[in-house]
């Protein structure tokens, strides 16, 4: 995780990026990705991949990893940061790349510049570091997954930040102008001045004390809480004006600790002055001089605000009615009622010939409205199935190979009327569609081991190693 080396990207050509998406795509699910699923998601011939893949790996854009049950490559920071510099790129968002100008537990800061040679600010979100991997204790990013990728969570909390940004700005708050974000990169105005820490002096302590406790109590007005507001996420202009930074933290005030992280910004900023200035305010916010008029955090959807916060607050301040959310309701049960009549059990045809319902012995009965009912749902749910089927068409080598599997279907049917030569077609089609499915699985990359023969292998060592506990 040091510093960003883009002399590179120059020399990266499409199909490079094209495998660097691939195996982006394919750690969705997987933790590693073979060789030849990457090859399928980029669809460039095999060959062709793993010398590209080979490349990647030398320039440290991806590492490849052997696992426990199989071999494959993982996406770096450096892969991510490539992807997310070529998007905004292609953008027109950013033309050149300057130096590091900060490093923080969460993110390293870049300067850029856009195709006017307009500066701006460049954050690249870092979590992961060993300084800060209590993420599931501290952010609130996880929800209800168990475990995510670092590079996931970076991408959140850089979406999150530029939500944040771009709600506080459109308010006129004293913030950086969002630009544009993509993956884990968020680009901003660049800020002329000083962090708070940097500053020994100030013409004017108790003003910017007074704009400090202001800026707080004006965060929790519009519905938020910043969580860091210490000497570190300050800037002071030329004017002395504080401008803030850093918001992927920040909470709703309806959180059940909304009154402790607001009590703990208030306190940084007294004992900051009081350390560094030897200013000591009895004036000073506390959580019961809040008076809301705003609702970013419904509008961004803090940490600790949920949908029935939003109606609530969203009523109490004119932005929607109750009529409004009588419509919703009978929208919702119109909703509930025609997917009740897709799984009503009344319109399902029960034949003559059944078991009697008193025969507990036998579940023919239950089985055959389980069938009707699913047949029901599948008729209900027809449409979207057609377009989940044209899009998984689109994408997949193998369309015509599912299709034949679809067409096989009919061989199983005890009333079919399919001549037997036809039959016999289809059976030698689909076997011969299983057997170059089987050669493929046994294909193994040039330079590459694979993971279920080196487990016998090592197996194999260890059962001749061992040979005493075998004998008699």
């Amino acid at each position: 995780m040091g510093k960003l080396n883009v002399a590179i990207m120059r020399y990266l050509t499409p199909e490079d990026f094209r495998v660097l998406t691939a195996i982006e795509m394919g750690m969705k699910n997987h933790e590693l990705v073979p060789a030849a699923m990457a090859a399928s998601i980029a669809n460039l011939q095999h060959g062709g991949v793993n010398k590209l893949l080979r490349e990647l790996c030398k320039h440290r854009l991806l590492s490849y990893e052997r696992g426990k049950r199989y071999d494959g490559y993982r996406l770096t920071n450096t892969g991510y940061d490539y992807l997310a510099l070529h998007s905004l790129t292609k953008r027109n968002v950013i033309s050149s790349f300057g130096n590091q100008i900060g490093v923080g537990k969460e993110s390293n800061i870049y300067t850029v510049a856009n195709a006017e040679e307009e500066a701006l600010c460049l954050k690249l979100h870092r979590l992961g570091r060993i300084c800060f991997r209590k993420v599931t204790e501290k952010r609130d990013y996880h929800k209800h997954r168990k475990s995510a990728s670092w590079l996931y969570l970076s991408r959140i909390s850089a979406t999150k930040e530029f939500a944040y940004m771009k709600a506080l700005y459109e308010r006129k708050f004293p913030v950086p102008k969002p630009v544009d974000f993509n993956r884990h990169c968020v680009v901003m105005e660049l800020i002329q001045g000083s962090l708070l820490n940097h500053v020994a002096e100030v013409s004017d302590v108790d003003a910017l004390y007074d704009d400090l406790m202001n800026l707080i109590i004006r965060f929790a007005d519009s519905g938020v809480i910043h969580g860091d507001f210490n000497e570190f996420n300050i800037i002071l202009n030329s004017e002395e004006k504080p401008i803030i930074i850093d918001f992927p933290q920040m909470i709703s005030t309806q959180h059940q600790n909304a009154e402790y992280y607001f009590n703990r910004d208030v306190n940084c900023v007294r004992e900051f002055f009081k350390k560094r200035f030897d200013y000591e305010s009895e004036l000073y916010p506390t959580f019961s001089d809040i008076n809301r008029d705003d609702n970013i955090d419904a509008e961004v959807v803090c940490s600790g605000f949920t949908k029935e916060m939003a109606k609530y607050i969203n009523i109490e301040l004119g932005y929607e009615s109750n009529e409004d959310d009588a419509d919703d309701d009978e929208q919702e049960e119109t909703t509930e009622v025609n997917n009740e009549e897709c799984i009503d059990t009344k319109d399902v045809e029960v034949p003559s010939d059944i078991p009697d319902k008193h025969d507990t012995s036998s579940n023919s009965t239950l089985n055959y409205i389980f069938q009707q009912m699913k047949l029901k749902n599948t008729m209900c749910d027809e449409d979207k199935t057609n377009e989940d089927e044209d899009e998984l068409k689109s994408l997949s080598e193998h369309s015509e190979n599912s299709l034949d599997h679809f067409e096989s279907r009919s061989i199983l049917s005890t009333t079919s009327t399919i001549p037997p030569d036809e039959i016999k077609k289809r059976l030698k089609k689909q076997m011969a569609v299983q057997s170059r499915k089987q050669q493929s699985k046994r294909c193994v990359a040039k330079g590459e081991a694979n993971a279920v023969t080196r487990s016998r292998r090592e197996n194999t060592n260890n059962i001749k190693q061992n040979h005493g506990i075998w004998e008699d």
